[in-house]
């Protein structure tokens, strides 16, 4: 047997011990008190009600202490440095997420925002003037056929082509005039220099309009270049919005100010803390449980806590972790718990009552709250049970209190009749009268 066990057992035996030394000092004076009234006489009986013990499946509990803490906790920092220019929150104030908690100035933000904005409308303007340059509009596809200088080239060289034409059918004709005798070889002469210099013009033709498409095909290339200035502009001016935006700090959930260490005026950083905010609904519950219940614990029992600030009230949650180490200092395992808190009743740091629902019922006699006598000088609670018309005192242990009914865990059977009024004056063998 463990010592938790001996000394519960002692706990139990020793007011039993001393209920029946109570009780045996009851009867002699009883007795002493029958012989004072008359020899042989008998007390009157005790006119009492009663009631008969009834027996019931009832929850099993698993009875631990714990602490609340805050389910979320956020110091709430800046991500741009500056000087704070507005407070907007307290301490034990509720905001909601996105609330604003603080303004930063701003001035130098909106600057860097103004110029963020004129650099991206100079680099659309650059877009522009690259396709107006090349013939194109705004968002037209490259096509080097229509850009005016190719377009003047490609004249230029097809009218070169078609006197290269002439002047070749010219060279040919007098060639053959010449072999026939027909013509002086002078003539024919003029016509192989015009045959000749056609072609000449011809190839300096296809090379001007080779170098206007080459040209067009590098301006395209300047609009590329333009539109990736644009992206870069339009990046940033994001950058220099955010940096704006991030000069007014907004509470990350809904919750609690717990704490909020500046005031207006003060330079803060990143490193800085703004509030200390507190998101208390749910709740959360650590409660130490021990070793030999944690086995029985698994995530998504019910549990109901108990505070000394509300002693008429029960708060309902539910597990939702168990911590699989054992604390080799205290022999307990640490279970989690999400408390309902709508009201905000619970404050984080509060000593807390738990029973977990452990699922398996016990069956416990239940009797009304007027059927048990507590004995003073013992510290033990006693029942009369009524047994053919004679009081028979049980010392009982008792459970839980359900309403006007308390559990008796050991001392009274069910279907036993106990009496229920005029505990004080009864003792064990005292004769009684069942009244209505």
């Amino acid at each position: 047997m463990s010592l938790f066990a001996k000394v519960k057992s002692s706990a139990l035996i020793i007011p039993f011990i001393l209920a029946i030394g109570s009780v045996a000092c009851n009867r002699s004076a009883a007795r002493e008190e029958n012989g004072a009234v008359a020899s042989g006489a008998e007390l009157p009986p005790v006119a009492v009600t009663t009631t008969t013990a009834v027996a019931r499946e009832v929850s099993s509990f698993i009875q631990a202490t714990g602490s609340l803490v805050a389910e979320e906790t956020s110091d709430v920092a800046p991500q741009i440095s500056g000087q704070v220019v507005a407070t907007l929150v307290n301490v034990g104030a509720f905001v909601r997420q996105g609330a604003v908690i603080a303004r930063l100035d701003d001035r130098d933000a909106r600057l860097r925002v103004e110029q963020a904005r004129a650099n991206l409308r100079q680099t659309e303007a650059a877009v522009r003037q690259a396709e107006a340059r090349l013939g194109l509009r705004g968002g037209g596809g490259f096509n080097a056929e229509t850009i005016p200088e190719v377009r003047a080239a490609r004249a230029n060289y097809e009218q070169a082509l078609a006197e290269l034409q002439l002047a070749e059918a010219n060279e040919k004709r007098y060639r053959e005039l010449v072999e026939t005798g027909d013509v002086a070889r002078n003539i024919y002469d003029q016509y192989r220099t015009q045959r000749d210099t056609a072609r000449a013009r011809a190839n300096s033709a296809r090379e001007q309009l080779e170098a206007a498409i080459n040209a067009a095909r590098q301006n395209n290339e300047a609009i590329r270049t333009a539109e990736a200035a644009v992206e870069g502009a339009r990046a940033q001016l994001a950058i220099a919005q955010k940096a704006l935006s991030d000069t007014v700090i907004r509470a990350p959930y809904s919750g609690y100010i717990s704490n909020r260490p500046v005031a207006v005026g003060e330079y803060v950083t990143p490193a800085s803390v703004i509030v200390t905010l507190l998101r208390t609904n749910p709740i959360k519950l650590q409660a130490q449980v021990p070793e030999a219940e944690a086995p029985f614990i698994r995530p998504g029992m019910s549990v109901s806590v108990e505070v000394e600030a509300f002693p008429q009230r029960r708060f309902a949650g539910r597990v939702v972790a168990v911590n699989p180490a054992i604390d080799p200092a205290s022999r307990s395992a640490i279970v989690e718990a999400e408390i309902e808190n709508g009201d905000n009743a619970l404050r984080s740091g509060m000593f807390a009552k738990v029973r977990i629902l452990r699922g398996q019922g016990q069956r416990v006699v239940l009797v009304p709250r007027a059927a048990v006598l507590r004995d003073q000088s013992t510290q033990s609670y006693r029942v009369f049970v009524v047994q053919g018309g004679v009081a028979r005192l049980r010392v009982v242990q008792l459970g839980e209190e359900e309403g006007d009914m308390v559990q008796i865990i050991s001392g009274v059977n069910d279907g036993e009749v106990v009496a229920t009024s005029n505990l004080p004056q009864l003792y064990e063998g005292a004769k009684i009268r069942p009244v209505s």
